[in-house]
């Protein structure tokens, strides 16, 4: 198994990313420890990690606030002995709308969250991976040169993000902790059957692949166990592209 003992905390958990990343580090034999803001959601990936036999432990978190975080992550390396891949999968709380539309508040707001989060995140695990010294930390998100209409903060808030991942890789390097972001073009299963215009976004995300099909949640999932693991112990300070061709390095 890819990541047989080691200890994953995973922020956002509850999401369908999340979940998903979850269950393939399960699956490789990761202990995990699921944080987010809604317990039924981490509740239901946690009882059907469990039921497969994984070991799964969830708690309430507000990754947007310093002394929690800090907290959490002492805790968890109290409990576990220590922690070897921080996965932050939160959702930033984005507006999107043409610039010339929206407010400065709702444009400001993706790009604070994503990186006071990702900052906290990140440095309460470098903290405890660096006495060790090995540990990854994964974002998810990664920027590049294309971007659409009408995004409001949303990419931007990328490109941040990958400016972080590549400060932190600097600074986290020398101490053996990896840092790497995954990016892709859309999940057409992460998608509610609920979602105005479903077959239109999904056709419109696998057409601008190069693959003509789309990343999936498991797709996702596998790669993140991959990235994670000591097989990939060569990578850092970069990002994975798992878009399907639709973003091109």
């Amino acid at each position: 198994m890819l990541l047989e003992n080691k200890v994953a905390v995973i922020y956002g958990a509850g999401g369908s990313i999340g979940g998903a990343v979850a269950r393939a580090f399960t699956r490789e034999g990761a202990r995990l420890f699921l944080a987010g803001r809604t317990e039924e959601k981490l509740d239901k990936v946690a009882d059907e990690i469990r039921s497969s036999g994984g070991v799964a432990e969830t708690a309430l978190i507000d990754a947007l606030d310093e002394q929690t975080v800090d907290k959490y992550v002492d805790a968890v390396v109290e409990q576990a002995g220590h922690i070897d891949i921080s996965f932050n999968l939160i959702s930033y709380g984005d507006v999107q709308k043409p610039l010339l539309e929206i407010t400065v508040e709702d444009f400001l707001q993706p790009i604070m969250n994503a990186m006071r989060t990702q900052f906290l995140t990140g440095r309460a695990a470098a903290r405890h991976m660096a006495r060790r010294g090995s540990g990854v930390i994964l974002a998810f998100g990664g920027d590049g040169p294309q971007t659409l209409p009408g995004l409001g903060g949303f990419k931007v808030a990328l490109d941040a993000l990958e400016g972080l991942r590549r400060q932190w890789a600097v600074e986290l390097g020398a101490s053996g902790i990896r840092v790497v972001a995954l990016k892709t073009g859309g999940i057409v299963d992460s998608l509610s059957d609920t979602e105005p215009g479903r077959e239109e976004i999904i056709a419109g995300i696998e057409e601008a692949t190069l693959l003509k099909r789309a990343a999936t949640l498991a797709d996702v999932g596998n790669v993140a166990a991959f990235v994670a693991s000591d097989y990939a112990r060569t990578l850092t300070a970069t990002d994975v592209n798992i878009s399907c061709g639709a973003l091109m390095d």
